[in-house]
């Protein structure tokens, strides 16, 4: 990652400067003064359009030995230019036998942006990067398991406290979604609890996050059945990763927010005595499920952590999942999916963190009709729908489950991207932490 450091007097030795110079606002062209390259921001444009500029300038440097300066510019422009900076500056090379590192390796600030902004941009960089980290990561190298360990080692640097229930206890609270789920797979489940709780929290009621934490999805007996739909599948538990990130960053920043994050996770394959299409399941709170498909897998082990949220009783939950490809195919990879009971003006809170930070979410409805759509003839729920409206079925599934108000977030679009041409990363994007961080940090809950 870039390092920021903040100097009013020196300047580094090895100093490039762009300038950006377009008609339209969105190509730039660089070229070299005298002193090095130079940029500057074009009157008009928009902060997402600085993010994307720096992804330009990150891309351009990554090779070169040198620093970067950055002068003059307001503080909100500055800290956009960053922020792309930073997230651009991102690569997974963790399983290349001898990994290239990048050779621009630092940014001086010598605008309008403060110590503290520069270390809450490092922070929310390291927070996105570990999201990132562990959605690239393939299940050789990340089970439930693993995963849980990854959110222990998050909880001993940013200091809030992480137990992980394993198989035995799971089975104690019979937790039956997650069993069954996890059936099919010889790696035991985990259910990982995580809580920060600073002194002076703001908020009576905890707020609870769950992040559906699937470590790779093979569709289980009801096998995904279309060329390279597996291919991507390590990223199932991006949900997971996200609310682990977000209590990190939160607890790295000392928010005044008590957070409890809840994390079942485990692996979904069509191994051994894996759970069948047909089967009924008892769920933590003693719901019983009719499973037509092993795909609606993530619902499963929601459900039993939307459950398990009642005994904090929190102001509000929100959960996070890669849930449906109804999302994907409803909005595409440009925004997330949220709906639920919450009122109007957490939803509002949330759209507009999401249009800060460009993690946009559109809200979808959530009326009771929908219900019937998970009702079964043989048990209370059946795990899913019919052929429409499939992201907002399993949305009314997962709030059978949750007592407190409630916000879905389906990040099936934007959790995994392909190549793309800005900062926001190759495969894993971290989609989700960046809003609900300022969510979190702007709105007294």
């Amino acid at each position: 990652m870039l390092v920021l450091t903040k100097k009013s007097k020196n300047s580094p030795k090895s100093v490039v400067r762009f300038i950006a110079k377009s008609e339209n606002g969105k190509d730039f062209e660089y070229y070299k003064s005298k002193e090095g390259f130079e940029f500057e921001i074009q009157e008009g444009q928009t902060l997402e359009q600085i993010r994307i500029h720096a992804h330009s300038i990150e891309k351009h440097l990554h090779d070169v030995q040198t620093s970067l300066l950055l002068e003059n510019g307001n503080t909100e422009e500055a800290y956009a230019l960053l922020e792309g900076l930073l997230l651009s500056s991102y690569r997974f090379t963790q399983h290349f036998s001898k990994p290239e590192t990048a050779k621009f390796n630092e940014v001086v600030v010598k605008a309008a942006v403060t110590q503290a902004q520069i270390t809450e941009l490092e922070n929310i960089a390291k927070a996105v990067f570990k999201t990132r980290d562990l959605v690239n990561t393939p299940v050789s190298h990340l089970n439930a398991e693993q995963l849980a360990h990854a959110v222990v080692e998050m909880g001993k640097e940013a200091h809030f406290d992480v137990k992980v229930l394993e198989e035995t206890q799971i089975e104690t609270l019979k937790m039956g979604g997650l069993l069954a789920v996890n059936k099919g797979s010889i790696d035991q489940p985990t259910f990982t609890i995580a809580e920060y709780k600073p002194k002076n929290a703001k908020n009576k009621q905890p707020i609870v996050l769950v992040g559906k934490g699937v470590v790779y999805d093979t569709g289980g007996l009801s096998l995904k059945p279309t060329a390279g739909s597996m291919d991507t599948m390590k990223g199932d538990m991006a949900g997971a990763a996200t609310m682990a990130a977000v209590i990190y960053l939160a607890a790295l920043q000392k928010l005044p927010v008590h957070i409890v994050a809840l994390l079942p996770a485990t692996d979904n394959r069509p191994g051994g005595n894996a759970y069948a299409p047909g089967d009924v399941i008892t769920m933590f709170d003693g719901t019983t499920v009719e499973v037509l498909n092993t795909d609606a897998e993530g619902r499963m082990i929601l459900a039993d952590a939307l459950a398990y949220s009642k005994k904090y009783n929190p102001s509000l939950v929100i959960d996070a999942a890669t849930l449906t490809g109804a999302a994907l195919r409803a909005i595409g990879t440009e925004a997330s999916i949220i709906m639920g009971n919450a009122d109007d003006h957490i939803f509002d809170a949330i759209q507009r963190s999401g249009q800060a930070v460009h993690e946009r979410v559109v809200r979808f409805p959530f009326w009771d009709d929908y219900k019937k759509h998970m009702k079964s003839k043989i048990a209370d729920l059946k795990n899913i729908g019919g052929p429409n409206a499939g992201m907002i079925s399993a949305g009314k599934f997962l709030e059978h489950f949750v007592s407190a108000p409630y916000v879905h977030m389906d990040i099936a679009g934007p959790a995994w991207l392909d190549a793309p041409e800005n900062y926001k990363g190759d495969g894993g994007t971290g989609a989700g932490v960046r809003m609900l961080y300022h969510f979190l940090k702007t709105n007294n809950i």
